[in-house]
């Protein structure tokens, strides 16, 4: 057991606003930060109000720290606790605005500003692929409460467009007071990848909005959960421990923002939970306090574990230094004084393997029911199966053979199988007297086999068997090796059909050579690959008329730039890994020209020292001039090597925020479109007889896009008859023939 308080840490959000009169102290057992908020001269000369506020934490990091020395210091002494089977939680507190987010989850326009979140599962992917003496498996959840709700964000089965879509979670409590949640999935992550690709459908589906506080403000409280096992090679115990990283709403002030109506509604949950969990915290650091009110909120239920149980806990306070937000950043910091008061029992989560536990018990229970019935003499009345019969009669062959005098025959208390080897030993014993009998009669002379050679003729066909069994297991590998390359083939062809659709025969059977070349590893296939399956999805999806207003969309879109510059660094990464790659085949290449140089070399020092032209005491030149070589290549080979893993790391995040990107561009679109054609559709309601006199924004959009005598002559059929998207279906395919009759069109 470890007996340990929440750890607390503070961050200064950085802000090119006026900022408040602060200070950080960093000291080398723990910094503190203290805010001076001087007197207001209109509360008239006698005023007592505090003006400096001073509050200690671990430690304080300023506007200028980044998501790395975050990561170092605060989530990865979290994560190797984790490793060694302790419960961990990391969560962040503060008002909306405050950056908390930003450092749980990270920034999706760059691959440094990742948060906690990714940079942990790729620590503990590293941590798995380095020990190679412990088994690990690994399991995810993503849990939203919103509104007092919780949401499932991870089930495989619902692919939802509203969070009111997805699987309710619900509480279930044990009569030991453990928290289970029904509904909520737990998804198994064998690889960095595949926990990523989770962690980017989580954030697909949370609920945003936009406030007066944040353009981007998270309105639900987010639990990212990673279910740890770790199990030693041979050993029957197993770690189970588990690891919280909780991004909470932010607070705010319903009369300072002037917010209302849907925003006004979470707003109230958010501030409500919140003041459930500051209850939960004051009560845990009162040391009298018998009855802790965790049931008062779905959040509080959740993490009771993590806030007053089983688990080592950090709290992240997130500060803004602005002068407006003075007041939230001081009671952030109140807060986490509180906090920091609480102290948890950590445990380690160590215990026997469950289905070696079972075979276990289920083994005893059959002992002791055959004893029992040994004892109370209790006759079975059932007969041995033809499988239990087979058994016995090969545990009597192999008692019989056994040269060894003192080998026992293990039957268990079961009087069935006991009477069952009396009769066939019986039976053995008559047959060898009646062929002892019969070769007495005959004329040849009995052949007296010494004991020696008996256990020397066992022990040549228990050779044969295992070196029989040996060839079988071989055998068996080579075969489902066979079964695997020929896989890779099929997998290879498919994808290359995929790719080059339109080419012949020839190229759609690919011969092994190209097959191989195919298989080589080159960072631009996959991400071609996913590249050119997306654009098919998107034009099976988007008609020829919204695809061109898309076009248009697209020029004007805010993340235009931010499309481009991914599409540039990650075409910029993949030169660079195909670079990488040409480098470590061809130091592969050249460590094998000096290994054959090297054995051509002894062999002729060898050949010279038998002929007597060499003495044995003298040494080679040449032979440790390739040595050296050798050496150098390798440590060449495994700096490109840690260089192009790193890089293909950095490529997988890389796609993963271009494809963020992409879904909230199509979003995007896909609510401007219905706008206009709402739009649209007043306006034709409402000017009939006058089309000309209004032009909506999509018009505007596409008549840029014409030369002005074209515009002229075609216009949008503003009546109430027809559908909206008709009508600028009917429009843009009017200009496309227009473009077509001109020579504008590409």
């Amino acid at each position: 057991m470890v007996k340990q308080t929440i750890q607390i840490f503070a961050r200064v959000k950085p802000t090119k606003k006026q900022t408040a009169e602060y200070f950080v102290d960093c000291e080398e057992q723990g910094g503190s930060l203290e805010f001076v908020v001087p007197r207001d001269l209109a509360d008239g000369v006698i005023n007592n109000k505090r003006e400096n506020y001073k509050f200690r934490f671990q430690k304080v990091f300023d506007q200028t720290a980044n998501q790395e020395e975050i990561f170092e210091a605060i989530a990865k002494p979290v994560a190797d606790n984790v490793l060694a089977g302790y419960n961990g939680t990391i969560f962040a507190y503060g008002q909306t605005g405050s950056g908390k987010t930003f450092t749980i989850t990270g920034g999706a326009e760059n691959y440094n500003d990742r948060g906690i979140i990714p940079r942990t599962l790729s620590y503990l992917y590293q941590h798995f692929s380095k020990d190679s003496s412990m088994i690990y498996t690994t399991h995810i959840s993503y849990l939203e409460i919103y509104n007092e709700t919780g949401y499932d964000l991870l089930n495989p089965q619902h692919e939802a467009s509203r969070l009111e879509d997805l699987p309710k979670v619900t509480i279930m409590e044990d009569p030991d007071q453990n928290i289970h949640l029904k509904n909520l999935s737990l998804q198994q992550s064998a690889n960095e990848e595949e926990a990523l690709d989770l962690l980017f459908l989580g954030d697909t589906n949370r609920m945003i909005a936009e406030t007066p506080m944040n353009q981007a403000s998270t309105r639900s409280h987010c639990i990212f959960t990673i279910h740890l096992c770790s199990k030693e090679l041979g050993s029957a115990m197993v770690r189970c421990s588990k690891l919280h990283l909780v991004d909470l709403a932010g607070s705010e002030r319903v009369g300072k923002t002037g917010v209302g109506g849907q925003i006004l509604t979470e707003a109230k949950y958010i501030n409500l939970s919140l003041h459930y969990l500051e209850q939960v915290i004051i009560a845990l650091s009162e040391k009298n306090r018998s009855h802790i009110p965790y049931r008062n909120s779905m959040m509080t239920s959740v993490l009771r574990d993590s806030l007053g149980g089983n688990c080592m806990t950090t709290m992240i306070a997130a500060v803004s230094v602005e002068r407006k937000n003075t007041g939230e950043s001081i009671s952030t910091c109140r807060f986490a004084q509180r906090v920091a008061l609480i102290k948890n029992d950590a445990l380690l989560n160590e215990e026997l393997d469950p289905a070696l536990l079972i075979v276990r018990l289920k083994k005893e229970i059959q002992c002791l029911k055959e004893e029992l019935a040994l004892v109370t003499g209790e006759q079975r009345s059932d007969k041995l199966t033809q499988e239990e019969i087979q058994q016995l009669e090969e545990q009597i062959d192999v008692y019989l053979e056994d040269p060894d005098s003192e080998v026992t025959l293990n039957l268990g208390p079961d009087m069935r199988k006991i009477q069952f080897c009396f009769s066939l030993l019986k039976v053995k014993v008559r047959e060898g007297s009646c062929a002892q009998n019969g070769m007495s009669n005959d004329s040849t002379p009995l052949m007296v086999v010494s004991d020696g050679e008996q256990r020397k003729s066992y022990a040549e066909v228990q050779k044969l068997r295992d070196m029989l069994t040996h060839r079988d297991n071989e055998i068996s590998i080579l075969v489902n090796m066979l079964k695997k390359e020929k896989k890779k083939v099929q997998d290879v062809t498919s994808q290359l059909a995929l790719l080059y659709p339109s080419t012949n025969q020839s190229f759609m059977s690919p011969t092994t050579k190209q097959v191989e070349e195919s298989a080589k590893y080159d960072p631009s296939n996959d991400y071609t690959h996913a590249q050119h399956l997306m654009t098919r999805k998107r034009v099976l999806e988007l008609s020829v008329s919204q695809q061109e207003a898309f076009e248009v969309f697209l020029r004007d879109h805010e993340d235009r730039l931010s499309i481009e510059n991914n599409r540039a660094v990650l075409q910029q990464r993949f030169v660079e890994a195909k670079t990488l790659g040409e480098q470590v085949n061809q130091i592969r290449i050249r460590v094998n020209e000096l290994k054959t140089q090297l054995k051509i070399r002894r062999k002729q020092m060898v050949a010279q020292g038998v002929a007597g032209n060499l003495m044995p005491s003298e040494s080679d030149s040449v032979e440790e001039r390739i040595l050296n070589q050798i050496e150098e290549e390798k440590k060449h080979y495994k700096i490109k090597s840690g260089c192009l893993k790193g890089l293909k790391t950095e490529i997988e995040h890389l796609q993963l925020l271009h494809e963020k990107l992409k879904v909230k561009l199509q979003k995007d679109f896909e609510n401007w479109w219905t706008q206009e054609g709402a739009r649209l559709k007043g306006h034709s309601a409402e000017n009939t007889g006058s089309s000309q006199s209004h032009v909506s924004p999509l018009n505007c959009m596409l008549t840029r896009a014409l030369p002005p005598a074209e515009c002229s002559s075609t216009s949008i059929p503003l009546t109430g008859d027809k559908q909206t998207d008709d009508d600028i279906e009917a429009f843009i395919r009017t200009r496309h023939n227009l473009l077509h009759s001109t020579g504008v069109a590409k």
